[in-house]
C-alpha cells in the first residue's frame, strides 16, 4: 500500500512532463485504516476536496477521521483546512459525543478566522437535538452571537427545522410563538417548517392551523406548503383527506400541482394498500403532461414490492430503463429488498451486481437491508461476507446499525463460536467510536457466558471498564 506513494510516476524522458495523477481518497484511506498513522504522504497535494473526500471515507470510523483531521492540521503547516472540512469533523465529534473537542475545533476555527458560521452551529444543535438535549440545541441557537455569529431569519428556520425532525414540534412551536420577528418577520419558510413539524408527528389539524394563521397574516403559502400538507394527510393515514386535498390542489390552476405532488400521491395510496389506485395516478401525470421523476418510479417499485408484485416492480424498473432514466440507489434498495422479502436473494445478489456494474455505489442501506435478510435466515457466513466487504471497499465502512443487525443475527443459531464473534464485534464498534446500547451490550455479555466463553466475557468487561464506560456500571459476572 505504501509503494503507492512513493514510486516515482514517471522515469523516463517522454514521460517527464506528464502530471501525477490526482491523489486517490480511497487508497489514502484505507492507508489510514491499515496502520496506526503517524504521518501522512508528504507529496500528497492536499485540497479541500480531497480533505472532505477522506473525511466522509473515515466518517462510520470517527476517532480514524478525527486524528486524520489533527494530524493534517499539526504536521502539515503549508496546508489550512476549509470551513467545510472544520464542520465535517465538528460533525464527527458530535456524533462521538466529544464536546471538548467541539469546542476545540470552534475555537480553531475562529483562530483562523474561517468561522464559525450558521451552518456549523446547526450541525451541533442538530446532534445535540437528536440525542435528546433539546434544550441544549436551543440555548445554543440563542448564544451564537458570543461566538461571532449572529442569528438571523435563516437560523432561526434551521433551529426550528432540527427541532421538528427531531420530532420536539411543541419545543419548536414555543420558540415560534415566542420569538417571531425577533429576528426579522416569519416568512413562507418558517411557516413550511412548522407545518412539515406537525406533519412528522401526525397531528394534521395543528398543521392546518399553522396554515389557516399564514394566510391571515397574509403569507402565501406556496406549492412546498401544500405538498407537505398533502404528505402529511398520507403519512397519518388519512387517505381520504389526502385525496380530497389533492384534487382541491388540482383544481387551484396550472401550476397547483407538479411531480412532487403525483409521487406523494402515488407512495401515499400504495402505502395503504391502494396500489391499482396508485398505479392509475402514475399513469394519469403522464397523460396531464407532468413527466414522472426517478422518485416517483422508486415510489411505485417501493410500492409494488411492499404488496408482493415484486415482478410488476421488476417490470416498472426495466420500463424507466428503457425511457432513458438512471436509476439511484433508491431504485436498487427498494428493488433489492423487493427481491429478497419475496425470497428471490440470488435475483436480488444479481441487482447488486448490476448496480455496482452501472456505477451505483452501494449505501449502508443495502448493506444492512441485505446483511439482516440473511441474519435471519441463519445464512451468517453470507452477512459477515458482506460486512467484509463494506470493510474492504473503503467507501462504505459499518455503521451503527451494521454492528447492531450483525450482532443481533449471531444469536440466531446460539453458537459457541458465533457468541465470540458477536463480542469481537461490539469491541470493533466500540474502538470505531459507536455507543452500543444497553440491551446489546448485556445481550452479548450473557451470550457469551452461557455458551462457556467467560474469559472472553471478561475481557470485554474489563477493557469497557478500563475506559469508563458506563454499560459496565449495572452488570457483574
Amino acid at each position: 500500500m505504501n509503494r503507492l506513494f512513493t514510486k516515482p510516476l514517471c522515469t523516463s524522458a517522454a514521460g517527464a512532463n506528464l502530471k501525477p495523477p490526482p491523489p486517490d481518497s480511497a487508497a489514502i484511506s484505507k492507508l489510514i485504516l491499515s496502520s496506526p498513522t503517524k504521518t501522512l504522504p508528504s507529496k500528497t497535494p492536499w485540497t479541500p476536496h480531497l480533505v472532505n473526500s477522506i473525511l466522509k471515507r473515515l466518517w462510520n470510523h470517527g476517532p480514524k477521521a478525527l486524528h486524520f483531521f489533527h494530524l493534517l492540521d499539526r504536521r502539515h503547516h503549508s496546508y489550512i483546512h476549509s470551513p467545510c472540512s472544520f464542520d465535517l469533523a465538528i460533525d464527527i465529534a458530535a456524533r462521538l459525543r466529544l464536546h471538548t473537542t467541539v469546542w476545540s475545533l470552534i475555537r480553531r476555527m475562529r483562530s483562523l478566522r474561517l468561522g464559525p458560521s450558521p451552518k456549523t452551529f446547526a450541525i451541533v444543535a442538530e446532534r445535540l437535538a437528536s440525542s435528546g438535549k433539546p434544550d441544549k440545541a436551543v440555548n445554543l441557537f440563542l448564544n451564537m452571537h458570543e461566538h461571532g455569529c449572529p442569528q438571523d431569519l435563516a437560523s432561526f428556520n434551521t433551529i426550528l427545522d432540527i427541532l421538528c425532525k427531531s420530532k420536539r414540534v411543541e419545543r419548536a412551536y414555543e420558540l415560534f410563538r415566542d420569538l417571531r420577528g425577533r429576528f426579522g418577520a416569519a416568512d413562507v419558510v418558517t411557516y413550511n417548517v412548522m407545518v412539515n413539524g406537525w406533519c412528522l408527528i401526525k397531528r394534521t389539524p395543528k398543521a392546518l392551523e399553522v396554515l389557516k394563521e399564514m394566510v391571515e397574516r397574509g403569507i402565501k403559502p406556496n406549492l412546498t406548503t401544500y405538498n407537505t400538507m398533502l404528505k402529511g394527510f398520507f403519512r397519518a393515514g388519512q387517505v381520504r383527506q389526502g385525496w380530497e386535498f389533492f384534487l382541491e390542489m388540482k383544481k387551484r390552476n396550472s401550476g397547483g400541482v407538479d411531480v412532487v405532488t403525483y409521487t406523494t400521491v402515488v407512495h401515499g395510496l400504495g402505502v395503504s394498500g391502494e396500489v391499482k389506485r396508485a398505479e392509475k395516478v402514475f399513469d394519469e401525470m403522464i397523460r396531464e403532461g407532468v413527466l414522472p421523476s426517478v422518485a416517483t418510479h422508486n415510489a411505485l417499485i417501493q410500492v409494488l414490492c411492499k404488496k408482493d408484485s415484486v415482478e410488476k416492480a421488476v417490470l416498472v424498473f426495466e420500463e424507466m430503463l428503457r425511457k432513458g432514466y438512471e436509476p439511484n440507489v433508491t431504485t436498487y434498495n427498494v428493488l433489492i429488498r423487493g427481491l429478497f422479502h419475496a425470497g428471490e436473494f440470488a435475483r436480488g445478489e444479481e441487482m447488486m451486481g448490476r448496480m455496482e456494474k452501472e456505477g451505483c455505489e452501494p449505501s449502508f442501506q443495502t448493506y444492512n437491508m441485505m446483511i439482516r435478510y440473511y441474519s435471519e435466515r441463519g445464512e451468517i457466513e453470507r452477512a459477515l461476507g458482506l460486512f467484509e466487504k463494506m470493510g474492504s471497499s473503503g467507501g462504505c465502512l459499518p455503521n451503527l446499525d451494521t454492528y447492531n443487525v450483525l450482532i443481533s443475527g449471531m444469536f440466531v443459531r446460539k453458537r459457541s463460536e458465533d457468541m465470540v464473534v458477536a463480542g469481537k464485534l461490539l469491541l470493533e464498534m466500540v474502538e470505531r467510536g459507536f455507543v452500543p446500547r444497553k440491551f446489546i451490550f448485556n445481550r452479548v455479555l450473557n451470550g457469551l457466558l452461557l455458551t462457556g466463553n467467560q474469559g472472553f466475557a471478561k475481557e470485554i468487561l474489563r477493557s469497557q471498564s478500563q475506559s469508563g464506560s458506563r454499560l459496565t456500571r449495572k452488570f457483574r459476572l
